[in-house]
């Protein structure tokens, strides 16, 4: 299934229904008076989260939502009846907003959080209503409302507690499916994956955190090059940031630091608080070389970079310290409430 994180829709809340002019005609009853009945409200429109949905993918097939129209009132006093309410299902993280003038509507973060997004006309008033001293007869009614009528944009961000970081080809794909029980696209060459996703990592029996694989940044990200600026949105709400680095192949070790760099900037540019928010460097593929090129490219960073943060060496493809770096995360998450 495409991953769509972006949408426009146009809602049209109920028309209310009209007012009735009518009189009591019964035997025996010459001047019954007025008894026109109201007109029922139009249906209102309110967008719901749910857990069920993940993309917004459904909204590039229908973009149009109407609520149903309240009927006219009748005669003896009737009431028409009033318009369903529409009800539109968005997936979690949901931002809402006034397409023309980028209005924040709401941000739809909980299951079940409902937003009312356009509110259904008022039903007309009866002749009824009209009736008084002065006015025995009357022939007025009104007619009812029109409900709201809104084009609105949809953006999803992500709710994941992890978001992983890296260049392409680092191997954010392969840590996914280490971790849990997601099976992501994995392969040798650069953007293999094209939309975030996500994996349910489960620590012992009542433990458990979510985990965003983002698509590759590269150089200019922030500013629109490549698939980054489509994506970083969805690291906006995580907790922890876990920067996947890949040393092999590298000639130099300035090169691993270039690219640790390069995520850096680009991270820094998109978002200040992005910047500050806590992060941990994992250097993967340790199968590649040896515990003691390993020890001296940690060493090499925390040096070069003065990094204070926690450095982890894992292998996502054997599992090597993939079991501690989840374990430390959890522990991370259960002592850490921002």
């Amino acid at each position: 299934m495409k991953f769509v994180d972006e949408a426009d829709i146009w809602i049209h809340a109920g028309k209310g229904g009209n007012g009735c002019v009518s009189f009591r005609r019964e035997k025996y009853i010459p001047r019954g008076g007025p008894d026109g009945g109201d007109g029922g409200h139009g249906g209102s429109i309110s967008l719901v989260a749910t857990k069920s949905l993940n993309t917004l993918t459904d909204f590039s097939v229908k973009r149009k939502f109407t609520a149903d129209s309240g009927f006219n009132g009748a005669g003896k006093n009737r009431t028409g009846l009033s318009g369903q309410d529409l009800i539109v299902k968005v997936p979690l993280g949901t931002i809402v907003k006034d397409f023309d003038t980028e209005e924040l509507l709401g941000d739809l973060s909980l299951d079940k959080q409902s937003l009312l997004v356009a509110k259904g006309g008022k039903g007309g008033i009866g002749n009824t209503k009209f009736k008084s001293s002065t006015n025995r007869v009357p022939r007025e009614s009104t007619n009812g409302e029109h409900g709201d009528s809104r084009h609105i944009a949809l953006e999803l961000k992500l709710l994941a507690d992890v978001g992983l970081l890296g260049l392409p080809n680092a191997g954010k794909s392969s840590l996914v499916r280490a971790l849990s029980s997601a099976r992501p696209k994995v392969g040798n060459y650069p953007f293999t994956t094209l939309h975030p996703n996500l994996g349910v990592v489960r620590i012992g029996v009542d433990s458990s955190y979510v985990v965003a694989d983002i698509p590759g940044i590269i150089e200019g990200a922030s500013g629109g090059v490549g698939l980054g600026l489509k994506f970083l949105r969805h690291i906006q709400r995580t907790r922890l940031l876990l920067h996947l680095v890949d040393p092999h192949g590298k000639r130099e070790l300035n090169d691993i630091i270039d690219d640790i760099l390069t995520i850096e900037k680009e991270l820094e540019h998109f978002s200040k608080r992005l910047k500050k928010r806590s992060r941990w460097l994992v250097i993967n593929k340790s199968d590649l070389f040896s515990d003691s090129q390993a020890i001296e490219i940690k060493e090499y960073i925390k040096k070069k970079l003065s990094w204070k943060d926690p450095i982890y060496i894992i292998s996502a493809i054997s599992r090597n310290g993939v079991k501690e770096l989840s374990e430390r995360v959890m522990e991370h998450l259960s002592t850490k409430k921002d």
